[in-house]
């Protein structure tokens, strides 16, 4: 089972769910911890083959992102969560979305910081590039390329410290699996991404987001359950550059999307 630790409220029945991206952990949700423990139950967890969860693998199953979301549900469903709201960073925000396929029930409303939403003409050719030097460069040299195209900014500097350590703590064989995903990735999104969103979702993009914004600014103009709010002066990672306007704007807007939710 993944690595995951609650925060119980005293009185709320709302629960928050975070779930992390690639090379990440839970501990990127530090800076969100105080504020959303204030007013709801909290669960942050370590996907397979990342931080805490290094244990859990996937040798005799094949690879997708609807295997490591099925990871998440059987979480929750041990734990008695019926109902949370759900929040991503960059490729989790595809986890998020895989999981609200198998079982919508279990979701309220999502949030979305740095979402991948659709890759444009640079990002595949970046990932492409990716793949293509995979087997020359060191793991860490690549992740270190990867997270120097995504965030080249001074202000990003802080960001991609972050995303590189935290890198270092992903099993090897975890980075391949989920680099593998990124071929697939163009007809994953598409997939996921045909019908118009009827659960409320929120989607928090940087400003300089120069991979993604764009893509989100396209999908909430076709989706009336869905709202964008870009931060200025600001990168890919949201929570972790801009942490008390992504806390504010996440917290505003579960308290307008919550239901009362059975547990257990």
């Amino acid at each position: 089972m993944l690595y995951s630790k609650s925060f119980l409220h005293r009185s709320s029945d709302q629960w928050v769910v975070f779930v992390h991206g690639a090379g990440g952990s839970s501990s990127i949700w530090h800076k969100q911890l105080k504020d959303f423990c204030e007013r709801h139950n909290v669960l942050v967890l370590d996907l397979r083959g990342h931080g805490k969860s290094q244990k859990v693998s996937a040798y005799n199953q094949k690879y997708s992102f609807e295997l490591i979301a099925s990871d998440v549900i059987t979480l929750l469903d041990q734990k008695g969560i019926k109902q949370a709201h759900f929040v991503g960073v960059s490729l989790g925000s595809i986890v998020i979305k895989s999981l609200r396929t198998q079982r919508p029930d279990l979701v309220q409303s999502m949030i979305f910081a740095g979402a991948v939403t659709k890759l444009n003409v640079r990002s595949r050719l970046i990932l492409r590039l990716g793949r293509m030097l995979y087997s020359f460069l060191p793991q860490m040299s690549l992740y270190q390329l990867m997270a120097r195209i995504m965030m080249p900014r001074a202000n990003h500097k802080a960001s991609r410290h972050l995303f590189i350590n935290e890198a270092k703590k992903v099993m090897d064989k975890e980075f391949q699996r989920w680099f593998k995903l990124t071929a697939r990735l163009t007809a994953y999104l598409t997939r996921i991404n045909a019908m118009p969103e009827t659960i409320p979702t929120l989607y928090v993009m940087g400003e300089q987001d120069h991979m993604f914004l764009n893509p989100v600014r396209v999908l909430v103009t076709q989706d009336e359950a869905s709202e964008l709010r870009i931060v200025p002066a600001c990168g890919h990672v949201v929570n972790y550059e801009q942490a008390e306007t992504f806390n504010h704007l996440a917290l505003q807007f579960i308290s307008r999307h919550c239901v009362q939710a059975t547990f257990n």
